[in-house]
């Protein structure tokens, strides 16, 4: 094999010991764990917003006012809150709606149409190798979502392998060899060196071995990392190289807890990389999920409109990380 002088192939069963898997998600099933996920931002929602629709037997101005505050507190962001607040006075208006539980449903309504163009689920049949490049600033949980996504990837009967492009961070080929671990796939790595050069070997061995999905780690970096930004671009570049066509989905990893700060992650990203989709992630460790609506509310990013939320994480059960389902998301925050 052309690659073997510069790259370890580690699969699970190059190591002796085997390392313990992490729990699975509780049978409750994906619906239930995402609401226990949300938790911390429903009781945000319920406080500031569902209780505000229970207070006010007749709407009026003041109704508005408190909702807009409560909807910002909640994270939701400025353009969110304006275009849901400027939906329920239309449909207040048009169906002559006059107390606060009504209100509500087309609040939940106006919610979910707000978010469904986020809701576009990832293909990846359309390419073999499917490459996914994944990105994100530094502790965002790239390396965990790879090995989140391959475990999702393995239960659609698709055989993935794991490229160690992270060659910057201490230990990040590591990590990515124990979820290559816990999901039985080949970890493609250098001990150290070009994390281009890693990628663009990995979609070169997954050709030879007929591999459906590779998802390519990358190194973590703050947007305002100029340089970095130009070293991530080169990763994409040198990957065309080897697929003229990869890679076919620029996935942005974005931990919720930075909730308004998403936002100017992902402009930048796209910028440099021309993102297809994001991972939000996290969701379960904030109360910070109205980010969902920001996300959304900033149509367009670019001229083709949002860039949809593949997936969303709620927990550290290996599966618990899903597809985003608009209505699923809201039904799980009220």
């Amino acid at each position: 094999m052309s690659i073997q002088k510069v790259i370890t192939v580690f699969s699970i069963f190059n190591k002796k010991e085997p390392i313990k898997d992490l729990p699975t998600a509780e049978t409750s099933g994906w619906r239930g764990r995402l609401k226990s996920g949300l938790s911390k931002t429903r009781q945000v929602l319920n406080r500031d917003v569902t209780d505000l629709f229970a207070r006010y037997p007749k709407i009026d101005e003041a109704f508005f006012e408190e909702l807009e505050t409560a909807l910002i507190t909640a994270d939701v962001g400025i353009h969110a809150t304006t275009r849901l607040i400027a939906d329920l006075k239309t449909a207040q208006r048009e169906k002559k709606i006059a107390d606060g539980e009504a209100l509500q449903v087309e609040f939940k309504h106006a919610l979910t149409t707000l978010i469904s163009p986020l809701e576009q689920p990832l293909d990846v049949t359309s390419h073999k190798p499917f490459v996914i490049m994944i990105v994100g600033v530094n502790g965002a949980g790239k390396t965990t979502t790879i090995g989140k996504l391959a475990k999702y990837f393995q239960s659609q009967n698709l055989k993935v392998m794991l490229a160690a492009g992270d060659t910057f961070r201490a230990a990040a080929r590591e990590q990515l060899m124990t979820w290559g671990e816990r999901n039985n796939v080949t970890v493609i790595a250098q001990e150290s060196g070009d994390a281009a050069a890693v990628i663009f070997d990995a979609v070169n061995a997954a050709k030879a071995r007929g591999i459906d999905v590779i998802l390519a780690d990358t190194a973590g970096r703050l947007p305002t990392q100029l340089h970095l930004m130009e070293e991530i671009k080169k990763v994409k570049r040198v990957i065309a190289k080897a697929d003229a066509t990869a890679p076919h989905e620029t996935l942005l990893v974005l931990d919720a807890n930075t909730g308004q700060n998403a936002l100017s992650q992902v402009k930048t990203f796209d910028e440099a990389l021309q993102l297809t989709g994001l991972v939000v992630t996290k969701l379960d460790g904030t109360a910070k999920g109205g980010m969902i609506a920001a996300l959304a509310a900033e149509r367009p990013l670019r001229s083709g409109g949002s860039i949809p939320v593949r997936f969303i994480g709620v927990g550290e059960a290996i599966d618990d990380l899903r597809p985003f389902v608009a209505h699923d998301y809201v039904d799980a925050l009220f």
